[in-house]
């Protein structure tokens, strides 16, 4: 069996992103995992130690965290169902069946497929991949920072990590990372779209917060709940994590930016943390001096991109608009027939 799962992916220099943050920027290409995604780490890491002599695995996902669970099962040759909501792309779906995976379509949102995965396990005796929530993914997602770490150089380190949050486990990851690497002092700036936001719910009110429904169209954000362990991280004052929120609009902008000047096409999730240069966020934060107004270059985890291509991005900027256009025209009094 190989050692592991996951390649070690470039770490890029972004001269339009530079130029707009004022700094350095470094884009940490997780897109290039052959799962599409930074999944791979973490849910290859679990299943070489959990997943060797199961009868198959379950694993519930709107899109990453099921491909890099199918892609693992093929490469242990073992069975892979993968429960996924109604809102998935199609070529989610199809990539996963590409990839020899049983998939089930369960309920509208990730938490609708999850109670299905877990109904899976107890019924079939699968072994349950977690997307999000479990130390030994936490433990795989942690090395990306220790190939940030080699390819900076001794004596580097970044002013700042950028990365999107969706139930917190990208988070807590790179939380273990940069205290294996000794960088606690570098702070974290987590965000997501609003709608999809239960990990800036939490910390706005100080205890885990379950959202009412998914509203956002970054789906792969889409947990109602955090983990308990990145709230915690949130809380515990070791390191500095700086929540943020971006509209669905400015993380498509940022999608379609990302693709006109690195041409690399990511999904709305990934766009979340590529808004915070794009938007003027980092500015903001150091003129707000939550980050330091002379910063040293700025690490940006590029997640992934597993649920979109093109058709998909056509279809999200035309469904924004017209979103878009209805709220302005409620807002100007305007009556829609």
């Amino acid at each position: 069996m190989a050692k592991s799962f996951h390649l070690n992916t470039p770490l890029l220099e972004s001269v339009g992103m530079s130029r707009r943050a004022g700094t350095t920027v470094y884009l940490k290409m997780e897109n290039s995992q052959p799962s599409g995604s930074f999944k791979i780490r973490g849910i290859g890491h679990f299943c070489q130690q959990l997943a060797g002599e199961s009868k198959g695995v379950v694993c519930s996902s709107g899109g990453n965290a099921g491909m890099a669970a199918a892609y693992v099962a093929r490469r242990m040759n073992i069975p892979a169902t993968i429960v996924v909501p109604s809102s998935s792309p199609q070529t989610v779906l199809q990539g996963l069946r590409d990839q020899g995976a049983t998939v089930k379509t369960i309920g509208r949102i990730w938490d609708d497929a999850n109670a299905e995965a877990l109904r899976l396990q107890r019924t079939e005796g699968l072994t349950y991949v977690p997307p999000f929530d479990h130390p030994l993914l936490w433990r795989g997602h942690a090395s990306m920072i220790a190939e940030v770490a080699a390819s900076l150089g001794p004596g580097e380190k970044p002013g700042a990590v950028l990365l999107s949050v969706g139930g917190g486990g990208l988070l807590c990851g790179v939380v273990e990372g940069l205290r294996d690497a000794g960088w606690t002092d570098v702070p974290i700036v987590a965000m997501e779209t609003a709608g999809a936001d239960c990990f800036n719910a939490a910390v706005k009110a100080g205890r885990l917060v379950t959202l009412d429904d998914i509203t956002s169209e970054a789906r792969c954000l889409g947990a109602k709940t955090a983990c308990k362990k990145a709230f915690e991280y949130s809380q515990c004052g070791e390191l500095t994590i700086i929540s943020e929120l971006v509209t669905d609009q400015q993380a498509l902008h940022a999608v379609e930016t990302f693709l006109d000047e690195e041409r690399v096409l990511v999904e709305m999730a990934c766009g979340a943390a590529l808004a915070a240069v794009y938007s003027g966020l980092v500015r903001r934060l150091q003129d707000e001096g939550r980050l330091p107004a002379l910063l040293r270059p700025l690490v940006v985890i590029v997640c992934g991109g597993s649920s979109i291509d093109m058709e998909q991005l056509t279809h999200l900027k035309h469904k924004l608009q017209a979103q878009s256009t209805s709220d302005s025209s409620v807002n100007d009094g305007t009556q829609i027939n």
